[in-house]
């Protein structure tokens, strides 16, 4: 049985191109033709679910998250997310063959403090204090990080386009974060947090690549959630969190908030996007990013009652703009100069989930 799945991953390898996406290498194989006409069109509907999913579930996790950190502490909550849709996957990718070795722990720890450790504990903490779309808006900052790591490092170029994509992203995170300045108050530290979270998932995508972590993509994701869960845990028990937590008291709308972030935003909602990669264009699967921040001003506003002002709406197309002049730029670099092309291939790829 074994054998049989060695060669089947091998032959995967053969047909298909290694991608980092979301901090994660996935084997996408070469598209097949369609067989019939009725095929085509399951295939069409199959693919216009999977973009919904990945459009609106993961932009309305923010949604989610800010509903159940309202009675759940913040690194409870993100620590038994996580625990249990790693869990999920985990056991999926157990199922299918995938036997994790020791060094791939080690990276899965390594990788799971800078996506969710403190990518995600600080998204949650910060979500007290900020609005879902503020946070989903300040997150849309981390191809900027991205860029300019990569950037320190060696493996990427800024040209021209992107420094004017970078210049552009600071007047919108300025715009959101200016007003923020003069007060004193949770609200301010809470923009830090998501931006500090920004940048540590940002990290974590630059340096993924680098660590020995597993082929396969649904072992690759469960290994960093199960370890960033587990250190979530541990810091939630260090920071009192689990004596504070008044479980008699938790609300319907964080349980659900909880179980929504569980069932959908990381087990529905990955399980399409792997899917799409090995049927569409990375580059297209990368436009949900322009999308999620779109989809948590407007859930924000219309069932939080969030505030969408002038400054909101024009620091967003600032962002948007941004990450459009970035991605744009990345392009320009890998046609002008093909030797470093993967490496810039596998920077621009990558992608963002709440």
């Amino acid at each position: 049985m074994l054998l049989h799945q060695s060669s089947q991953v091998m032959a995967m390898i053969r047909s298909g191109q290694m991608i980092n996406i979301g901090g994660r290498p996935v084997i996408v194989p070469q598209p097949k033709p369609a067989r019939s006409q009725n095929k085509a069109k399951r295939d069409t509907v199959k693919l216009a679910l999977a973009f919904v999913a990945i459009y609106l579930i993961w932009g309305s996790t923010y949604l989610a998250i800010r509903y159940a950190v309202e009675t759940i502490p913040p690194l409870v909550a993100a620590g038994i997310r996580h625990s249990i849709a790693g869990g999920i996957m985990l056991a999926w990718a157990w199922w299918r063959g995938f036997r994790p070795t020791r060094q791939q722990w080690v990276a899965g720890f390594a990788l799971g403090s800078l996506f969710f450790l403190i990518g995600h504990g600080t998204l949650h903490w910060a979500e007290q204090y900020v609005g879902s779309g503020l946070a989903a808006l300040l997150i849309a900052t981390e191809p900027m990080f991205i860029l300019v790591l990569a950037w320190m490092m060696g493996r990427q170029k800024i040209n021209p386009l992107s420094a004017l994509g970078l210049g552009l992203g600071v007047v919108g995170v300025a715009m959101l974060t200016g007003a923020e300045l003069t007060v004193k108050g949770s609200s301010l530290w809470g923009l830090l947090a998501v931006l500090l979270g920004s940048l540590s998932w940002s990290l974590g995508v630059v340096v993924s690549p680098r660590l020995r972590l597993p082929s396969d993509a649904l072992g690759r994701t469960a290994l960093p959630t199960l370890c960033g869960a587990l250190m979530l845990l541990i810091a939630a028990g260090i920071t009192s969190e689990f004596q504070q937590t008044h479980w008699a008291s938790i609300s319907l709308r964080s349980v659900f908030g909880l179980g929504y972030l569980i069932t959908f935003g990381s087990v529905v909602a990955f399980t399409a996007y792997t899917w799409l990669l090995q049927r569409v264009p990375p580059a297209l699967v990368a436009t949900h990013t322009y999308a999620n921040p779109v989809v948590a001003v407007i859930l924000g506003w219309l069932l939080a009652h969030e505030p969408l002002t002038m400054r909101v709406v024009l620091a967003s197309a600032a962002i948007l703009g941004a990450i459009v002049l970035i991605r744009r730029g990345e392009r320009a670099v890998v046609a002008k100069i093909p030797e470093i092309s993967p490496r810039a291939a596998e920077i621009q790829a990558s992608q963002d989930c709440a």
